[in-house]
């Protein structure tokens, strides 16, 4: 039974109810908290399956449901839910492996006092991503963004008592916050360009034949919204925050770098790919191929097991870009889809191996987990087999084909092409190193001595997971792509390229080798053996370990000129604006003085003196008023007689 795009919005209201219920449960009831986010997630996925049914009886066709939100002057602002083979699969695979990561979070966090809080913010977190792949309108994505980046400051940040998470989920929301300012700019200069920010409207939408052919094409507008992604999906050089990332919780780190958080850059840009001018598509495929080489280079010296993964998946999400960009959209969502089941996978499996080895997450302080953790070893395995792209059976492989021949076919550069395989040989390298620094040879310290498998609540998800990272890949193969077809019809895959094919696995074929070759046959019996590549290449291997030292470039640039703007701006409070307020507020009060001294002085003192004259002068004119009759008629009298005689010697003149 297929869902109708009017009810659309119950995906993620289901979550967002879970949200609410948890944020008002009692601390002490866990079961309710985590039993309500688990049940509202798992009816998000049933009804993504019925929107999928829907979608599927009509690949081409984008049903939507529009409404007014509110009046705005003579118009309205108007938003809207979208259906398409797109949205539906991203319902699907989001909710999907967030359920599994939900049930594994009940075993991994069970101890923690603030149990109840961790749900309440994963389902906010779900809610707000699913609100993202189900808007019809730019402007309720952005705002369903900035919650997801809301959340995910909240979960990086959920062990705030320890001084790096907090500074690793402040990290994490300004640094995105650059990209997202970028992503604004774009929607307000689209707006201004077309009058809406609907997608599809009847023939009115910013992605609609007649609206993109007003448009004429802006590589301005692709641009600033790829900012958002940039900032988002961790692209070179907003790539920071990802790997900091990793101070929250693992079951977090699986959630934000695998299936949601990190492809809400790669769905925004695969949504909007009608918008985007060959030129932009350029800046796109040469960014996403130097993400993917700089995070597969960083990642060859990571000793965090959760480290390596991050800078895995910033290599990974370079490869999705590098698709858009060579204009392959299909491919990005195929391999998106695909790492997200794998790239779970391997998170939840680190968290299985931290958990169990009390919290250890150094790799050189492991080892020899692959007997007493069997579970966990085979589906870490075929975690890191699909990663690696061993063919041709796990997924990870079909999908980064599709992409590498993409670039292959692209007519502008082949630039893309060489890094995305100078990556491929550096994935399968640096996952055989973890492998053989985590699993084999002996145990390195007490941790992983006493490390035991861990419960059914966290090794199930792990299992149906590596179910997902060797089937998912059979819908996107060359010779049955179903799943690029169901997206876009009128998408064209290559079966051929054989040559490229095998260059690529005698690729992978190398990276595994060599790392088996320097780490898996003499694995360190000691922890305080010094890496075998450190030891051949020690100013390499340091430089690579630091991260390439983008941390301490942004604090010498960005940051001292952060700080020396704080400094002008604090001289200038203190100094000019301080001295100015000081000396009008000086100057008022010496014109409050002078007000003063007027009022009291001058115009109260003459006010006064007069008032006082006036008194005398009535004081001494009523004295002359005695009363008597007899006198009046005496003074009338007189003065007649002095007026006569006044006008006798006038006339006689």
């Amino acid at each position: 039974m297929g869902l109708s795009v009017q009810f659309l919005w119950l995906i993620p209201a289901l979550p967002l109810l879970a949200a609410g219920i948890g944020s008002i449960a009692p601390s002490r009831d866990r079961t309710l908290a985590s039993g309500t986010a688990i049940a509202a997630l798992a009816l998000s996925f049933l009804l993504s399956c019925g929107a999928l049914l829907t979608a599927l009886a009509n690949p081409a066709d984008h049903a939507t449901h529009n409404f007014a939100w509110f009046e705005l002057g003579h118009g309205a602002v108007r938003l809207g839910w979208l259906l398409d083979p797109l949205t539906a699969l991203m319902c699907i695979m989001v909710t999907f492996v967030g359920l599994l990561i939900f049930i594994f979070s009940t075993g991994y966090l069970r101890a923690d006092a603030r149990f109840k809080q961790f749900f309440c913010f994963l389902s906010l977190f779900a809610a707000a991503m699913l609100g993202l792949l189900i808007a019809n309108s730019l402007l309720l994505l952005f705002i369903c963004w900035e919650l997801v980046g809301l959340a995910s400051y909240l979960l990086i940040g959920f062990w705030f008592h320890k001084p790096a998470a907090a500074a690793a989920a402040k990290k994490a929301f300004i640094t995105t916050r650059i990209g997202d300012l970028g992503l604004l700019l774009g929607m307000v200069w689209l707006y201004d360009s077309t009058g809406s920010l609907l997608f599809y409207d009847g023939g009115n939408g910013v992605l609609e034949p007649s609206v993109l052919a007003a448009l004429g094409g802006s590589t301005a507008i692709g641009l600033l919204i790829f900012c958002g992604a940039v900032g988002k999906s961790g692209q070179f050089p907003l790539h920071v925050w990802l790997p900091d990332a990793m101070e929250g919780p693992t079951p977090v780190s699986a959630l934000i770098h695998a299936a949601t958080m990190v492809a809400a850059g790669v769905f925004l840009m695969a949504r909007v790919f009608p918008l985007l001018t060959p030129d932009a598509l350029t800046v796109i495929a040469l960014t996403g191929a130097i993400t993917a080489l700089m995070g597969a280079l960083i990642a060859v010296a990571q000793n965090d097991i959760k480290r390596i993964l991050a800078f895995s998946t910033v290599s990974q999400l370079g490869y999705m870009m590098l698709a858009i960009g060579v204009g392959s959209w299909t491919t990005a969502i195929f391999h998106l889809l695909t790492h997200a089941c794998f790239k779970a996978l391997l998170f939840l499996g680190a968290g299985s191996v931290i958990h169990a080895a009390h919290h250890e997450q150094d790799i050189r302080q492991l080892g020899g987990l692959r007997g007493p953790m069997k579970t966990t070893f085979a589906t870490f395995a075929i975690g890191m087999m699909a990663l690696s792209g061993v063919p041709f059976i796990f997924s990870g492989f079909w999908s980064k084909e599709a992409i590498l021949h993409a670039a292959h076919a692209w007519d502008v550069s082949q630039l893309p092409l060489y890094l995305g395989l100078a990556a491929v040989v550096l994935t399968a390298f640096y996952m055989t190193r973890l492998m053989a620094e985590v699993f084999f040879g002996a145990a390195r310290s007490d941790a992983a001595g006493h490390a035991q498998e861990n419960p059914p609540t966290m090794t199930v998800p792990l299992g149906l997971l590596a179910v997902c990272a060797v089937g998912l890949g059979f819908l996107g193969t060359p010779y049955w792509p179903w799943l690029q077809h169901t997206l876009d019809p009128l998408a064209h895959v290559e079966a051929g390229g054989y040559g490229l094919m095998m260059v690529s696995i005698v690729l992978v074929a190398l990276g595994l080798g060599s790392g088996w070759a320097i780490y898996g046959r003499k694995s360190r019996v000691k922890s305080s053996a010094a890496d075998p590549l450190a030891v051949r290449a020690p100013s390499v291997f340091a430089f690579l370990a630091a991260r390439m030292k983008f941390d301490e470039l942004y604090a010498a640039t960005f940051g001292r000129l952060n700080h020396g703007l704080a400094v002008f701006a604090d001289a200038l409070d203190r100094h000019l604006w301080d001295g100015a307020v000081r000396f009008f507020s000086r100057l008022g009060e010496f014109a409050g003085v002078v007000n003063r001294e007027t009022d009291e002085g001058a115009l109260n003192g003459g006010f006064d003196a007069t008032s006082e004259g006036l008194r005398k002068r009535a004081h001494s004119y009523s004295r002359a008023q005695t009363g008597d009759a007899h006198g009046y008629l005496l003074m009338v009298a007189f003065g007649f007689v002095v007026l006569v005689f006044a006008v006798l010697l006038g006339g006689a003149r």
